[in-house]
């Protein structure tokens, strides 16, 4: 059994590593469209069924917003590092440090965590207070983040876990996974929270369980597939020596993927706080802007969730010319993409927006940001992929600079200058012009640092 287990593995990396790089990412990438969309829909479907409970109750969730982000935008980075570890050492045909990085990365992760949990516990309320919360709305945040802090050790194990499945090339598993811890949630969701049945009415405490135990779901799944399917966990008395390679060579990555994943929502509140000076009807349209947006990129985002392990194995196995051969397909993926998109959002950019709003002055508002900035989407799109892929290949450094540029370089200073000269159509300009620098900037490093003659150490 072992040996067909190694087999399928094998299998893939012979794909990655050989095979038709633009049909081989786009399998890999197609399963991953439906796992990020799922996971996005996690917080609308609590969102949706908490707003029937009243005005507090959803106030008091959407204080937990910046905390939850925080969590899961540290575990995503530390999965990055997981990602490009384990892929390069697939690459490598290197089984001993496979199942090494997979045990010594889950094991870190469970450790932070565990940190986390005690120390978010002992000072809730202050973090809570610190974040703007009245005192009245504390009791109701309680009600949501204790049992959220009890069981988010089911969330992130099974995060890191899937980084891993994925570096071996197996995208779809682990998709589904998400899907299902999906449906689980949408299925508990209402039962929970209201009393529905010989359930007990919960409220937001109902909401919290539901959302523990669908992860509970991945987390079973997650660890049956790693030790019995992929042969991915190791049981041998960890060493000393072996341990701190492998955190080290985990963090090498997940730190700086970490930093960036925390620089989107300081970008964020700074743009917000811009549109704040034009009044709140442009705050909201800023935000359905910013809805749209999600999962507009939703198929760029999954092309640059399986660069990262592509990247990851080709260099592994001394392959550089596949890393900027499958760059070169993602720029043309990127383009394609972004023309589509806009076409469609130009062409019903009142009927889309009226989905999400049906007032007529954030319509107005919302219309030149669907005509203009979607354009830009390609460079976008082409900038994360090229992240991806210098994280792949452990040169995260160059990862931080297309993220820092493309935030805090380019989109920021632009929308306080257009802000200035024109307004809120400005800080749109200033949207499309972000994109378009860093998805250029992308283009300069990708050609200078995986040319055919070139390793990446």
């Amino acid at each position: 059994m072992s040996e067909v287990r190694v087999s399928h593995r094998q299998r893939n990396r012979d794909q990655i590593i050989a095979g038709p790089v633009g049909p081989g990412l786009l399998r890999m990438a197609i399963p991953m469209v439906w796992g990020i969309m799922t996971m996005m829909l996690f917080g609308v479907v609590d969102t949706f069924f908490i707003a029937r409970l009243g005005a507090e109750p959803l106030a008091a969730i959407g204080f937990t917003f910046p905390v939850v982000f925080i969590v899961t935008g540290t575990t995503m980075g530390m999965g990055i590092g997981m990602s490009a570890a384990v892929s390069r050492a697939i690459g490598e045909n290197n089984s001993q440090k496979i199942a090494e990085y997979t045990t010594y990365g889950l094991l870190l992760i469970f450790i932070l965590v565990a940190t986390f949990i005690v120390a978010a516990l002992s000072l809730h309320d202050p973090i809570f207070r610190l974040l703007g919360a009245e005192e009245h709305l504390i009791p109701l945040i309680y009600q949501y983040m204790f049992p959220w802090f009890c069981g988010v050790v089911f969330l992130v194990v099974p995060m890191i876990g899937n980084s891993a499945l994925r570096a071996t090339g197996d995208s779809f598993t682990p998709s589904l996974i998400m899907v299902i811890a999906g449906a689980v949630n949408v299925a508990l969701d209402p039962l929970l929270i209201f009393g529905i049945g010989p359930f007990p009415r919960l409220e937001l405490q109902g909401a919290a369980l539901a959302t523990v135990i669908s992860y509970l779901v991945t987390f079973i799944a997650a660890f049956y597939i790693l030790i019995y399917r992929e042969k991915m966990i190791t049981f041998h008395r960890p060493v000393f020596r072996d341990v701190a390679h492998a955190w080290k060579t985990i963090l090498y990555v997940g730190l700086p993927a970490v930093g960036t994943n925390l620089l989107a929502p300081l970008a964020t509140g700074i743009l917000t706080r811009i549109m704040a000076s034009y009044g709140t009807t442009a705050v909201a349209a800023f935000g359905v802007g910013a809805r749209i947006e999600s999962l507009a990129m939703v198929g760029s985002y999954a092309m640059a969730t399986v660069m990262a392990p592509f990247a990851g194995q080709n260099m592994g196995a001394g392959r550089p010319d596949r890393v900027r051969a499958g760059l070169q397909f993602g720029l043309r993926y990127s383009m394609i993409l972004s023309l589509t998109l806009w076409v469609a959002l130009s062409l019903f950019s009142r009927t889309i927006a009226g989905w999400f709003t049906d007032n007529v002055e954030i319509i107005e508002i919302l219309r030149p940001f669907l005509l203009l900035v979607p354009l830009s989407y390609g460079g976008f799109g082409f900038m994360l992929q090229t992240a991806a892929a210098f994280n792949g290949a452990h040169r995260p450094k160059y990862s931080v600079i297309l993220f820092f540029s493309r935030l805090l370089i380019f989109t920021v200073p632009l929308a306080l200058v257009g802000s200035h000269v024109a307004g809120i159509p400005g800080v749109f300009v200033a949207m499309f012009l972000g994109n378009i620098f860093s998805g250029l900037l992308a283009w300069i490093l990708a050609r200078r640092h995986f040319s055919a003659d070139r390793s990446v150490s």
